[in-house]
């Protein structure tokens, strides 16, 4: 196995503890400074003392021959443990010198030679170990060979110094090489220490760091351990709970399996259901385009029945007696029977009167007049509103089908024409009049409509023509009350509909919205007081509802207006009559009333006779309900008389307008369809 390779740093403690003798050596090595300073030939001028020395040897030698020779320098051996200096070759530079001095110093010194002092010469040699004497300035040949003994001495001397030196050199040379070695490792062991120690912050600081998170772990677990705990507290109980959803389960599977055997079965009833359904579909399709049918043939038959029973009808309706007033005389009025017995309403109304002129001039008792009239319906004056307004729900429901309806009450003062109309007050259901009937009775036909496929909307006005001048009994605020703003016009060039400009047109679609609307008309109304009521309507009041109907799937649309009028009272004019300021007003209003009656009797009249010109324009009222009283449209007339004797005369008036009306056949109505 190959030994384990030491890091630097170890190898540098290593060192340091073992204090060797390298990295002293390397300590004492010349900077590169003063390898700069120096020069190459300082070498030489560190062995000159050698040189000067010598020369003076062989001087003092010369000079002093008398004393015996001794030589100069002795060998110094070197000790145990010490190896050889090597020799050192001339003329090396500074870093030789330095190392040179380096080596030398930590070379254990040698036993001293004793230095001769300047100007005597050197010992002759012992001779036997006894100390030459001096020789005399004859013996010139004694000399000379003592002289060339010194001088072979000193070359000996000189070799050896050679030697050493080239021993030196070469040591220097290997301290130089080491020197190099070691500043190199010297460098990397100084980047790795500076590495070590950054690394050493750098250990120390994650240390820091490793200890707070140890610290925050500590706490943590502590936590965790809490949490453990509690789940384990948590898991016991789940596990309880798994046991019973365990067995729950199998519970269940065994629901399961039992449901999906009942599935199979419900599927196979599914899919015969889905056949069964879809020959229902088919059949429920077939049934819908049978029930269309049938209700095209509703509306055809019903149209007929109403065209049988005449476009225009009449009926007449007796108000009963109120508190207060006189009774009437027994046979003043009478109800025969239908033509079908007592059980068939009536149709007939008799009244009778007595000519006081005949009776007066003969002396005789005034003889009694009997007046018949016959009508489409009579109501005596026990007949409740509920009654009235089942005899008119089949007209109302031609409105519905698309046929133009318009419904009047005529009649004289205080005959109960607005209680016909509009009802009592008090909010009795009992005493409701035909048009919040009526509008109860269309919104469930339409809501029993819907779903054939029918979509029904509704748009109230309600106006009245005071003085042959249209007001807008739904006015509010600043407008209520104005009337000359109002004024009657086409919806469009080329459009046969009228509209009121400047009235208010309301959508409706429930019962409240109807009363509302009602109420704010009635305290709109024009009243005054006549010599027949204490509170009497001076104007014509018009209730106009636009019907729009549409079929989609179809595409079949339908409207048709529904007017129902309550007029005012249609009194003759007494000419000896005071007029005073009051009587004056009334009067107007009186020859406006009776004026614009005339004009609706020859309108109705000149349809009758299916003449070319009808004069709607004579009059507010036939110009605004133009549409309603023509060919394409069912018109029915309430007549309502007093039963009081003293009103015989307006009564007997009301009913002879009333016939002449219903002698009228205006011809076949056509449903307004798109």
């Amino acid at each position: 196995m190959e030994p384990q390779q030491r890091s630097p740093l170890l190898e540098v403690k290593g060192n340091i503890e073992l204090k060797r003798p390298l990295v002293k050596v390397a300590s004492r090595l010349p900077l590169p400074g003063s390898r700069r300073k120096r020069g190459p030939d300082q070498m030489e001028d560190a062995l000159e003392p050698e040189k000067k020395r010598t020369r003076g040897l062989g001087t003092t030698t010369k000079i002093a021959t008398s004393r015996p020779r001794a030589p100069v320098l002795t060998t110094v051996p070197p000790t145990q443990g010490q190896t050889a200096a090597p020799k050192v070759p001339k003329k090396t530079g500074p870093r030789c010198s330095t190392a040179v001095a380096t080596v030398l110093k930590n070379q254990k010194p040698g036993p001293a030679v004793p230095a001769q002092k300047p100007g005597t010469a050197a010992a002759p040699p012992m001779v036997g170990g006894k100390k030459p004497g001096k020789r005399p300035a004859w013996d010139l040949k004694g000399q000379l060979c003592d002289l060339n003994a010194e001088l072979k001495c000193c070359r000996e001397r000189t070799q050896m110094l050679a030697q050493e030196n080239q021993q030196l050199r070469d040591q220097l040379r290997e301290a130089q090489q080491q020197a190099t070695a070691l500043g190199a490792e010297r460098r990397v062991l100084e980047e790795e220490l500076v590495r070590v120690r950054t690394q050493a912050e750098q250990g120390q600081q994650e240390l820091g760091n490793l200890s707070a998170r140890v610290l925050e772990l500590e706490e943590r677990l502590g936590t965790q351990e809490g949490l453990v705990q509690e789940l384990q507290k948590e898991q016991l109980g789940l596990q309880e709970e798994r046991r019973g959803l365990a067995a729950r389960l199998e519970e269940q599977e065994r629901r399961l399996q039992g449901s999906e055997a009942a599935l199979l079965g419900s599927q196979a009833e599914v899919a015969s259901l889905q056949q069964k359904t879809a020959a229902q579909e088919a059949l429920l399709a077939e049934r819908d385009e049978r029930l269309h049918g049938l209700e095209m043939e509703r509306r055809r038959l019903h149209n007929q029945l109403q065209e049988l029973k005449g476009n225009i009808r009449v009926f007449c309706r007796v108000r009963p007696v109120l508190p207060g007033e006189s009774t009437p005389p027994p046979g003043f009025l009478l109800f025969p029977p239908g033509p079908g017995g007592p059980s068939d309403p009536p149709t007939r109304l008799s009244l009778s009167r007595s000519d006081e002129r005949r009776g007066t001039l003969s002396g005789a008792p005034a003889p009694t007049t009997r007046h018949d009239f016959s009508f489409d319906r009579v109501f005596p004056p026990g007949s409740g509103q509920d009654e009235v307004f089942e005899e008119i729900s089949m007209l109302v429901q031609s409105a519905l089908d698309g046929y133009p309806v318009c419904i009047f009450a005529y009649g004289q003062t205080g005959s109960g024409k607005t209680f016909t109309m509009e009802g009592g007050p008090g909010g009795d259901t009992q005493m409701e009049g035909l048009i919040p009937r009526a509008l109860r009775h269309l919104f469930s036909v339409a809501q029993e409509l819907s779903g054939q496929g029918w979509t029904y909307s509704f748009v109230a006005s309600y106006v009245e023509i005071y003085n042959e001048t249209v007001r807008d009994l739904l006015a509010t605020g600043t407008r209520k009350g104005q009337a000359g703003e109002c004024e009657i016009r086409r919806a469009g060039p080329g459009s046969e509909e009228l509209t009121v400009t400047n009235a208010r047109y309301v959508p409706v679609s429930c019962e409240k919205e109807v009363e509302a609307l009602l109420h704010l008309a009635h305290q709109n109304r024009a009243v005054a007081r006549t010599a027949q009521n204490e509170r009497s309507s001076r104007s014509h009041s018009v209730f106009q509802l636009q019907i729009s109907g549409e079929h989609t799937g179809r595409g079949l649309q339908c409207g048709a207006p529904l007017s129902l009028v309550d007029l005012a009272g249609s009194e003759r004019l007494d000419p000896g009559l005071a007029l005073g300021p009051g009587e004056r007003e009334r009067l107007r209003e009186t020859q406006a009333i009776n004026s614009s009656l005339s004009t609706l009797g020859l309108v109705i009249m000149a349809l009758s006779n299916k003449e070319s010109h009808v004069p709607y324009r004579n009059s507010k009222l036939t110009y605004l309900l133009q549409n309603s009283l023509g060919g394409s449209a069912k018109m029915l007339m309430f007549v309502n008389i007093s039963p009081l004797e003293e009103n015989v005369s307006e009564s007997l008036n009301s009913l002879r307008f009333a016939s002449k009306v219903n002698q009228c056949v205006i011809g076949t109505a056509q449903a307004n369809r798109k």
